[in-house]
């Protein structure tokens, strides 16, 4: 009898219980570069993992070319539930948990094995938790790249060539305070408005991965390439806390294993560009500085390292810089 009735008011709402259970969801993925880059390969992967492991029943839409807004807009869009997912690079992640600052300090990683290990460690698993706090979920750290020096007027190789230069930085307060002890006259802008406000002059220069400087076609307006090296940045495949709490057990394994696969896609592709994209951009007009005094940078910034210390702690700085 209990079978019956429950066909019964089956029928009358137009689904069945096991139909009912395998309904398809679709949600976005926003970020900020084509689906070409870095975080666009990584957006792939993790998309077409979760189709594939919940048989279509989860579907994941990319927004790439910062459709959903820029990274501080979705960041916010996730934390009130206009946004489901973002795929967010390392610079801007400060707004939402400070303390990830820490991750932006100029030339705290030796080079980016040095980066992974930190991240992959537990310092990084730590970081993943305290976004929970803001009504958000942390799934994966994958890769922006490590950020290097581009600009229209002079090659850089020492401190001193950064004086005068106007130097478009993201929106990251440490990032900022760093180049500013190197010289440099920077401010914040939006990354969606860059390329037109170097080729505006309103920018000398500006400093991201190699896959950016190349995917965005910045070689058509800036003359010099530095391979500083200076900020490692990471990327954060992130989802809303709302979705996240409407989720079943066995789904959220299977977004978590899948943005793990798609945060390693997106390392492998700034890797690959790291490695092959330099050429291209030299055969694209760019004039390459290959090694930058690194001494006098980092001696450079020594004055600001109590700030630095005054703000995330003597401690982390010192774990991180002493992983192996």
């Amino acid at each position: 009898m209990r079978s019956i009735v429950t066909g019964i008011i089956a029928a009358i709402l137009g689904f069945t219980p096991q139909n009912a259970l395998a309904q398809n969801v679709t949600y976005n993925i926003g970020y900020l570069l084509s689906r070409e880059s870095q975080l666009g390969v990584g957006a792939s992967v993790f998309a077409n993992e979760v189709a594939k492991q919940t048989h279509g029943r989860i579907i994941i839409e990319q927004q790439p070319n910062a459709v959903l807004g820029g990274e501080v807009e979705m960041l916010n869009g996730m934390q009130v539930g206009t946004v489901d997912m973002a795929f967010i690079t390392g610079a801007p992640l400060p707004y939402i948990i400070p303390e990830v600052g820490v991750f932006n300090i100029p030339f705290i990683f030796r080079d980016i094995e040095h980066a992974h290990a930190v991240l992959d460690g537990p310092i990084g698993q730590s970081y993943l938790e305290k976004f929970k706090e803001k009504n958000l979920v942390a799934l994966a750290w994958g890769e922006n790249g490590l950020r290097h020096l581009t600009n229209s007027k002079r090659p850089i190789i020492q401190p001193d060539d950064l004086k005068g230069l106007k130097l478009r930085v993201p929106q990251s307060e440490v990032m900022i305070i760093g180049f500013k002890a190197l010289g440099a006259d920077v401010s914040s802008l939006p990354f969606p408005k860059l390329y037109e406000a170097l080729q505006s002059n309103q920018f000398d220069g500006q400093e991201n991965p190699i896959a950016t400087i190349l995917f965005s076609k910045f070689s058509q307006v800036q003359k010099y390439l530095t391979l500083s090296g200076h900020v490692y940045d990471p990327a954060l495949i992130l989802i809303s806390g709302d979705i996240w709490n409407d989720l079943k057990d066995d789904d959220r394994a299977v977004l978590i294993e899948a943005a793990k696969m798609g945060a390693k896609a997106s390392r492998d592709a700034a890797g690959e560009a790291q490695r092959t994209g330099i050429e291209i951009l030299r055969q694209q007009g760019m004039n390459v500085v290959e090694t930058i005094d690194r001494p006098r940078f980092a001696a450079a910034l020594e004055g600001i390292r109590p700030t630095y210390e005054k703000q995330f702690g003597v401690e982390i700085i010192k774990k991180i810089e002493d992983t192996k």
